[in-house]
C-alpha cells in the first residue's frame, strides 16, 4: 500500500516512517516547506502525482493556546485543509485518515467517551479539530482517528518533564485534576496502519490503555527515570493557560479493540519503550 502522510516531520509521522516499511507499505512523507496542505492546488498536484492508497493527514495545528487568539490560523490548518485533502483522496480513489483529539469532548461525561457520543468542544483547538472531521467525513473513503496526549520523536509531555530532571529540577508543578489517555506516536502509527489493512471506516479511537492525570504521568516519567524530584499537584486553575481543557476526555478504544483484536499496551509499558528508545 502506497501511505501519503503529511505533516511528516511531526511525531506521528516520523513515527508512521519507521513503522510503514516494516509491515510492507510505501511511505511517502511532505511537509512544509514542501507542501502546505492549505494550497488546494499544491494539495491536488501532489496527491494526484504521488497516486497513493491512503493519505494520512497529521498535518495539524497543534498548538492548543496560540488556537484561542488566533481560530482562523488554526481553523485554516485543521479545517479547511481538511476539505482540500478529501477533495484529492476523492480523484485518486485514496482513503482519508485524519487525525483527531480528545479535544473534541468538553470532559463532563463522567466515563469514557465512544465514537458515538455527540463533540462538544471547549477550546478553539477543539473546535477547528472537529471541523477537520467533518470535513475528512465528506470523503468518498475515510476515517477518523480520535487520539490524546502523544508523545514521541520530538517536543512533546514526556521530553519537557525529562528536561526538568535532567536540568537539576528538584519538584515538578504539575496539574491533576486534568485526566486523559497518554499514547505512544509508535504504537498509534501501527495502530493506523492495521486499521487500513482491515479496511476500517467512520471513527476510531486509538490511545494506549489506561489512563493518568498529568500529575500521574509525571510521577511514572520521574520513577523511571530515577529521580527524586518531587510532583507538586496542582489544579488548571492554578496553571493558567489561555485555552479551556477537557477535565477527563478518557477515550474508550473498544472499537479499536473489537476492529484489531486486541487494543494498545498499557500506556505505561509504551512510557518505558519509549524512553528506552532515547537513552
Amino acid at each position: 500500500m502506497r501511505v501519503l502522510v503529511t505533516g511528516s516531520r511531526g511525531q506521528l509521522g516520523k513515527a508512521l516512517e519507521s513503522v510503514a516499511p516494516a509491515r510492507g507499505h510505501e511511505f511517502l512523507g511532505y511537509d512544509l516547506p514542501q507542501l502546505d496542505v492549505t494550497d488546494a492546488d499544491a494539495v491536488r498536484r501532489t496527491v494526484a502525482a504521488a497516486g497513493p492508497d491512503a493519505i494520512v493527514n497529521c498535518a495539524a495545528f497543534t498548538a492548543v493556546d496560540a488556537a484561542e487568539t488566533d481560530e482562523p490560523a488554526a481553523l485554516a490548518v485543521n479545517g479547511a485543509a481538511v476539505k482540500h485533502l478529501a477533495a484529492a483522496a476523492d480523484e485518486a480513489g485514496a482513503v482519508l485518515v485524519q487525525i483527531s483529539t480528545d479535544y473534541v469532548f468538553d470532559g463532563w461525561a463522567g466515563r469514557p467517551y465512544r465514537e458515538d457520543d455527540p463533540p462538544n468542544p471547549l477550546s478553539a483547538y477543539g473546535r477547528t479539530k472537529l471541523a477537520g472531521e467533518r470535513e475528512a467525513r465528506a470523503a468518498r473513503r475515510h476515517l477518523v482517528v480520535r487520539t490524546a496526549w502523544l508523545f514521541g520523536d520530538g517536543e512533546n509531555f514526556v521530553r519537557a518533564i525529562r528536561r526538568q530532571v535532567e536540568g537539576g529540577a528538584d519538584s515538578l508543578r504539575v496539574v491533576a485534576d486534568q485526566k486523559g489517555s497518554p499514547t505512544y506516536a509508535v504504537d498509534l502509527a501501527d495502530a493506523l496502519l492495521r486499521l487500513l489493512e482491515v479496511g476500517a471506516d467512520g471513527i476510531v479511537h486509538a490511545v494506549n490503555s489506561g489512563s493518568a492525570t498529568w500529575s500521574d504521568f509525571a510521577r511514572e516519567i520521574v520513577r523511571r527515570l530515577d529521580s527524586s524530584a518531587e510532583v507538586v499537584p496542582i489544579t488548571t486553575a492554578d496553571a493558567g493557560r489561555p485555552a479551556p481543557r477537557p477535565l477527563s476526555a478518557v477515550l474508550d478504544a473498544s472499537r479499536l479493540v473489537s476492529l484489531l483484536g486486541r487494543g494498545l499496551p498499557p500506556w505505561q509499558d509504551a512510557l518505558g519503550r519509549y524512553l528506552a528508545s532515547k537513552r
